[in-house]
């Protein structure tokens, strides 16, 4: 299914050949603990009726990507039956024209279907900045749960890493 299409931006449900096409640019941008099987296990998410992956082209090449769970198991509101925004990736040679914001856009949009509140998990260290940045100007408040890692939320002093498991929840009223 198309969600958006103009001149530059198309976004659109993931298909079969996407996550080999993601895993390899992410790779060759520099991401090299990248694994196929996180975006595989996304059409299986599909294929089960659990959630909706998208993925964002820009002029006709595949540029990002973002997953909609309408009812999350995860995360500080898991199990509530609210929607959750999972994953959201943007090429680094794509940046800056507008797909991310598009991209949240479509999300929020289809999780609106399901509530009026959304929800999110953001890592902390420096390449999550610029979602980090976005998410706040788009409306997403930080939840007040503190710190996560590994899915668990982390008692005060709690020894973690800061890796991509470490996030905080954010969420918005749609």
């Amino acid at each position: 299914m198309i969600y958006y299409n103009n001149n530059d931006i198309l976004i659109r449900d993931m298909v079969e050949t996407d996550p080999q096409i993601i895993t390899d640019e992410e790779i060759a941008q520099g991401w090299v603990n990248q694994k196929v099987e996180k975006y595989t296990q996304r059409l299986k998410d599909v294929a089960e009726g659990k959630c909706i992956a998208l993925v964002a082209e820009y002029k006709g090449n595949i540029a990002g990507y973002f997953n909609v769970y309408p009812n999350s198991m995860g995360g500080s509101f898991g199990g509530k039956g609210l929607p959750e925004l999972v994953d959201f990736g943007v090429l680094m040679k794509y940046r800056n024209h507008g797909i991310g914001n598009t991209l949240m856009q479509v999300a929020e949009d289809l999780a609106k279907k399901y509530s009026d509140t959304v929800y999110l998990g953001v890592g902390l260290h420096r390449d999550y900045g610029s979602a980090q940045r976005m998410y706040i100007k788009r409306g997403f408040i930080p939840d007040g749960t503190g710190l996560w890692w590994q899915g668990k939320n982390l008692e005060p002093y709690a020894d973690m890493k800061n890796d991509d498991e470490t996030a905080i929840y954010m969420s918005k009223k749609l």
